[in-house]
C-alpha cells in the first residue's frame, strides 16, 4: 500500500463525533475525511485512498457491517484497515462480523483512539 501514512476516513452519523475526532486527528496531522453515511463507499475510499478507516455500525444507508464487508470483498480496497466503532455491548462480534482489523468501543477516549489508529496500521503491514 502506498497510501498517505496519515489519512483517514471517518464514517460516522454522529456529527459530534465526527467534529471532536476530526479536530483531534487533525491536530496530530491527520487528513481527515468524514461522511455521515456509506452510500458509494467503495467510490468514496477508492478516491481518497485512506491508509485507515473508522467504520460505525449504525451508519446510514446499509449499516457498518454491510459497508464493511464490500470494502473487504474489493480486490483494490481489502487490505485498508478498518476499525468498527460503536457503542453496542457485543461490539467485538460486530467487527468479527464485518471483517474488520479492529474494534473501539463508544465511549472511547482520546488516548484510546489513538492507540487504536496506531495498531491497525501497525498490524496490517
Amino acid at each position: 500500500m502506498n497510501y498517505p501514512e496519515k489519512r483517514i476516513i471517518i464514517f460516522d452519523d454522529d456529527e459530534d463525533i465526527l467534529a471532536i475526532c476530526s479536530y483531534v486527528l487533525e491536530e496530530r496531522g491527520w487528513e481527515v475525511h468524514t461522511f455521515t453515511d456509506c452510500n458509494d463507499v467503495i467510490e468514496r475510499v477508492s478516491s481518497i485512498k485512506p491508509s485507515v478507516i473508522l467504520m460505525d455500525n449504525w451508519i446510514p444507508d446499509a449499516g457498518g457491517i454491510v459497508a464493511t464487508q464490500l470494502l473487504k470483498k474489493n480486490e483494490e480496497l481489502k487490505n485498508t484497515p478498518v476499525i468498527y466503532f460503536s457503542a453496542n455491548n457485543d461490539i467485538h462480534l460486530l467487527a468479527d462480523n464485518a471483517g474488520a482489523e479492529t474494534f473501539l468501543a463508544k465511549p472511547f477516549d482520546i488516548d484510546e483512539l489513538e492507540q487504536v489508529i496506531h495498531t491497525a496500521l501497525h498490524s496490517s503491514v
